[in-house]
């Protein structure tokens, strides 16, 4: 990842600014945009501030309860309870601030937000997943201030999955001249990119004057020797837009160009390019909704690592960061705005079908507008499964869906939405597909040829897809010019739609999330990464499938091992990276191995188990479980696997930290591991350990990726499961250093230092 400040010149394209004035703009006694995610005041469930607690935002009030079987949001929120709160911040403003333009940015609220400045309702929004803007300037005074935001999401179910509670994304101050340029209303277009080379890039935006009335501001930037944004070259360049009467808004952009056809798929940059997609939520695993930047970044550096090139933000728009992480990453982005329109997706819930007629046109400008200047944004989605989609007048809905895109995005980067017929009826939504410019397939890739040969012009991209259906769906985008990619439900595992992807043994509570509660499960294991952040095989699998890679064994928990094994729609075989099976001596079991190579070998303890050609990049040996070590050999490739021994020690390695530009909150996260004496990790130990954190920092969560295991995520015990855990350490407000120790019966205390 590269930010390059352009030092090209700004060509007038309404007015050139001289360098007196262009220094003058810049010299300003108050910062333009300033945080205001510390000092916090909250109070849950009453408006009684004698009461409240000190917080630090990002805030998710709702992961730090205890999980219950009878919370309101049942197993869609991920069984932990809602509610109402109440949040309070003292704004002390100097003089300076006198003649300014006052404002507030909330990233997002979740949900039914109104905020109140001096006792003054200045603003909110319903919508929990869209930033809003609040106008403080009439409310404020000079000296003390109170700001007062009310959360109600108390109204329940109103998610199909966890959605937080609470101020769960950042708030800025942001203050500039009377005359300012709207944040939202700067764009940019590119010309002559297709390649290397000079190209230009026109800006626009709108001028706010003091009365109301606005001017357009238009600039143009020449840049010579153009290096092209692309998931393998994330290039990002910088440069700043500025007025005479001294705002100044810098500006983040990436240089690319896109287009799509049936006849030749999707071309970024003039080359083509298969989409190997996730899907993925908005929480942060074991931290809740809580949209912390490092956190954030460290979720779009997950993806990565996992070898996808692009993501789907399902179901709704997501953080800022999040956004920002993929442009320096180098993920290309579907930005979604809502799960459904109309009509809501189960009996008796409060979801978005209760705003969309009265908001829809809002919400939709929130996200394109914030969203426009991002290069990894390559695709709008207007909505996912919609239960009215047999209905014709769904049509003109998508139609005005779709107009309303194109109007807020100067770019006109194509629209879609996710449709499903789980009755099977597909081809009656020809009407509805054909309002949008790439059609999204959730589960129904199997209808792609006789659709292309009843609309051979119609783009496609499957939007969500089974798990255990990897190989055939890298098969049906590699063989169709038509089908850009494939999107797999999900990229990591996530709190809420409890049990989706789960396995279970015989015994446990039977069938599907939505068939019955299924508690004590409280989130999704679809996902190639787990809670905790680590591959599973399948990861491994469908990484190799789309970007090659180099062999790996993963082995088949034996049926019968715990208990008689049991799947679910969503779920693949329980398999883990693991030669420890104690007590399955001589018993047989079977072996994954995933490669490139036409034929692998396997040895155990150095005898040949046997050698078989590869069929769908994979092979599954059959053999007695014996203790030691399994190794592959698959052409030139190696890899091998250990059984470990007695558990000894606690061993704590810290992730590596984000960019500069992501240390808002900062976070450490730390693998937590049980190991033998010789540093392997013991898959079957589930200890419990204790953990504490002393100096400039303090323990934000810790937890392990076992989603049937309901020990809250806040609390200073849990245990290990499958031999790690994971625990999160966030900076304590001052630079210095901090100690994580955790302790557990019968092992040497571990203990990492971490500088802040």
């Amino acid at each position: 990842m590269t930010i390059h400040r352009t030092t090209t010149t700004l060509l007038m394209a309404a007015m050139l600014l001289t360098s007196a004035e262009a220094a003058a703009a810049k010299t300003t006694a108050i910062q333009r945009k300033q945080l205001l995610n510390t000092e916090w005041q909250f109070v849950e469930n009453d408006s009684d501030f004698t009461r409240a607690q000190a917080v630090t935002l990002p805030h998710d009030w709702s992961i730090r309860h205890q999980f219950d079987k009878t919370a309101p949001a049942g197993g869609a929120g991920g069984y932990l309870p809602t509610g109402k709160g109440w949040y309070r911040r003292t704004l002390t403003l100097g003089k300076a601030y006198a003649d300014k333009k006052v404002r507030l940015y909330f990233e997002g609220v979740y949900m039914n937000s109104h905020v109140y400045v001096n006792g003054h309702l200045a603003g909110g929004w319903p919508y929990g997943y869209s930033s809003f803007w609040v106008d403080a300037t009439p409310y404020i005074n000079i000296g003390r201030n109170e700001v007062v935001v009310s959360v109600d999401n108390a109204q329940q179910p109103n998610c199909r999955w966890y959605s937080g509670s609470g101020i769960y994304r950042n708030v800025w101050l942001v203050t500039t001249p009377q005359t300012y340029i709207d944040d939202w209303s700067v764009a940019y277009t590119l010309t002559g990119a297709a390649a290397a080379g000079t190209c230009r890039v026109d800006f626009t935006a709108t001028v706010v004057l003091p009365d109301g009335s606005t001017r357009p501001l238009q600039r143009t930037i020449k840049v010579e020797n153009a290096r092209l944004w692309s998931p393998s070259d994330p290039y990002l360049y910088h440069t700043e837009l500025t007025i005479p009467e001294g705002d100044c808004i810098p500006v983040t952009y990436g240089l690319r160009t896109i287009e799509y056809s049936a006849e030749r798929g999707l071309l970024l940059n003039g080359q083509p390019l298969l989409l190997n997609g996730a899907c993925v939520h908005h929480d942060n695993g074991i931290l809740g909704a809580a949209a912390y930047d490092d956190a954030e970044y460290r979720k779009a550096r997950l993806m990565k690592q996992a070898g996808f090139n692009a993501v789907r933000t399902s179901h709704n728009p997501p953080s800022e960061a999040f956004l920002s992480a993929c442009d320096e990453l180098g993920l290309l982005v579907i930005d979604e705005a809502f799960d459904g329109w109309r009509e809501k997706k189960n009996d008796n819930n409060f979801d978005y079908s209760t705003l969309f007629d009265q908001w829809w046109q809002r919400d939709v400008d929130a996200m394109v507008l914030r969203d426009r200047l991002h290069p990894s944004i390559f695709c709008w989605s207007t909505g996912n499964e919609v239960i009215e989609r047999k209905k014709i007048e769904i049509v003109k809905t998508a139609h005005h869906l779709r107009a309303r895109v194109r109007a807020d995005d100067p770019q006109h980067r194509p629209v879609t939405s996710a449709l499903a017929a789980w009755d099977r009826d597909w081809d009656i939504y020809d009407p509805l597909a054909a309002e949008h410019d790439i059609v999204g397939y959730n589960y129904m890739i199997f209808k792609a040829e006789s659709d292309h040969e009843r609309v051979p012009s119609r783009v496609m991209m499957q939007t969500e897809s089974y798990p255990r259906d990897a190989w055939r769906n890298y098969q049906t985008v590699l063989n169709h010019d038509y089908i850009l990619g494939d999107f797999v439900w999900t990229g990591h595992d996530y709190i809420g739609e409890s049990g989706i992807g789960r396995t279970y043994y015989e015994g446990d509570v039977p069938g599907e999330s939505w068939e019955r509660p299924l508690y004590p499960w409280h989130a999704a294991y679809c996902g190639d990464v787990d809670l905790t952040g680590m591959r599973k095989p399948i990861s491994y699998y469908r990484s190799m499938l789309w970007n090659g890679g180099p062999t790996a064994i993963a082995v088949r928990e034996p049926d019968g091992y715990i208990g008689k094994v049991k799947t679910s729609m969503w779920s693949t075989w329980p398999t883990q990276q693991s030669w420890t099976w104690p007590g399955w001596e001589g018993k047989p079991i079977q072996v994954e191995v995933y490669s490139r190579q036409p034929k692998v070998s396997l040895y155990l303890n150095d005898q040949l188990i046997g050698e078989q050609e590869t069929k769908e990049m994979k092979t599954v040996f059959t053999l007695n479980y014996q203790p030691g070590t399994l190794r592959t050999v698959a052409g030139t490739e190696r890899a091998q696997l250990q059984t470990a021994g007695a558990p000894v020690a606690i061993r704590l390695t810290p992730e590596p930290k984000p960019t500069p530009n992501y240390q808002l909150t900062p976070l450490t996260f730390v693998a937590v591991e049980i190991v033998d004496a010789q540093g392997r990790v013991v898959p079957t130990a589930d200890t419990e350990l204790t953990f504490s954190v002393t100096g400039a920092a303090t323990l934000l969560a810790a937890g392990n990726a076992d989603i049937k295991d309901n020990d809250p995520y806040f609390d200073a015990r849990h245990h290990v499961w499958h031999g790690r855990a994971l625990a999160v350490v966030r900076q304590a407000g001052k630079k210095g250093k901090a100690v994580l120790t955790v302790a557990a019966k019968g092992f040497p205390t571990a203990r990492l230092t971490i500088n802040n």
